[in-house]
């Protein structure tokens, strides 16, 4: 009984697993298995858990004593096919007291072909179970993708507004064209209204919500929390992957300035070089692209070595980045788990000061990583 018992434990426990960094041994634990490409974390207040969004349409409450919820109830139809579906998750910044949970996803056009980013907000349940008051506050209009570049990340700033990154849907022109919502970071208020200090309000012919243009596809999204500056991150084509801290206004050059080209090897044709006039360089590029995805600035106090530190996932190149930054300059890059095979998504820093990580597959999972630091 006692050998049956013990079985029954093993199956049960979470999975710690060990690996060595350059800053000490890495801590990994399995918490969650069995995710359908998961995409978002985030994390509720008051050791309540965490809510997963997985891509073909369910959001999932993990509880505090790590069990995973049937789907919760109110979450929007989306369009889930190719990179599209259900995407970020994001708290409101008083979610203590109002409860709202916010959702990007991939919205179908009227007739069901072409998509778009859309974002809305909902109120949580005490029970966890369901989302009420379901409201579209944002579409990216018009809707072009096939079923790629959605961008779809979520942050708030320190004055509450509601940043969001949007791809072109491999449409390259329209991230430089101001009528339209594609290759766009967009500033909304939290009610998805128009902030009077956004950069083209007063501009004929362009979207007052735009904040900075010229992007391809950013799926990363960050508030620094040392500058309270927001940080994106964006996919090039083969080679060219960027980290942006976006400016009002600035264009950061997607079709014309590219370190990239084609994945077929032929130059983008719109291009005309890596730094083009009238554009903003990249703050940091990588030639060849681990096509990044999630980002997170670690701030915590649990693991000393790891602050002033940027993780960012990689999908293609199947590994953790850490970046160390010296204020805003990337001095130095470490690449970790490379040998777990992990598209890894989502990367977020607990409120307990582990980093959790989101791996994209059909059977994804949620990890915990922590640091026993070198002596």
């Amino acid at each position: 009984m006692r050998a049956v018992l013990m079985l029954l434990w093993l199956a049960l426990a979470p999975l710690v697993l060990a690996e060595r960094s350059e800053l000490g041994e890495l801590q990994l634990t399995e918490l969650v298995g069995g995710l359908e490409h998961p995409w978002a974390l985030a994390f509720l207040p008051a050791g309540q858990g965490s809510l997963i969004s997985e891509r073909p349409g369910r959001l999932r409450w993990l509880d505090g004593q790590g069990r995973l919820s049937p789907a919760i109830a109110g979450v929007p139809a989306v369009y889930a096919r190719g990179q599209g579906g259900l995407l970020d998750v994001a708290l409101s910044p008083s979610f203590a007291t109002d409860r709202l949970v916010y959702l990007s996803y991939a919205e179908a056009d009227a007739q069901g072909d072409k998509a778009g980013t859309a974002v809305g907000r909902g109120r949580l349940t005490e029970g966890m179970s369901a989302l009420q008051d379901w409201r579209v506050i944002f579409r990216q209009q018009p809707k072009l993708s096939d079923g790629i570049h959605f961008g779809s990340r979520l942050a708030f700033d320190r004055q509450g507004r509601l940043f969001v990154t949007l791809g072109e849907n491999n449409q390259r022109s329209t991230a430089q064209e101001l009528d339209k919502l594609q290759g766009k970071l967009v500033r909304l208020d939290a009610d998805g209204g128009v902030p009077a200090d956004n950069p083209f309000v007063d501009t004929p012919g362009a979207r007052a919500e735009i904040w900075s243009y010229g992007h391809r596809n950013p799926q990363g999204l960050a508030l620094n929390p040392w500058t309270g500056r927001i940080w994106l991150h964006e996919h090039g084509p083969r080679g060219g992957d960027e980290i942006n801290i976006p400016e009002p206004g600035r264009n950061y050059g997607w079709p014309l300035a590219t370190h990239g080209v084609n994945y077929s090897f032929l130059p983008i044709p719109e291009a005309k070089g890596e730094r083009v006039p009238g554009t903003e360089p990249p703050h940091h590029v990588w030639a060849k692209s681990p096509a990044i995805s999630g980002m997170a600035f670690y701030d915590g106090k649990r693991f000393p070595a790891w602050r002033h530190s940027l993780f960012i996932g990689a999908l293609a190149d199947q590994a953790l980045l850490r970046l160390r930054l010296d204020g805003d300059r990337v001095v130095h890059e470490e690449r970790l788990l490379e040998e777990r095979g992990w598209r890894i998504r989502d990367v977020r820093q607990g409120p307990d000061g582990y980093l959790y990580l989101l791996t994209d597959s059909a059977d994804g999972k949620l990890i915990r990583l922590g640091l026993e630091a070198a002596p």
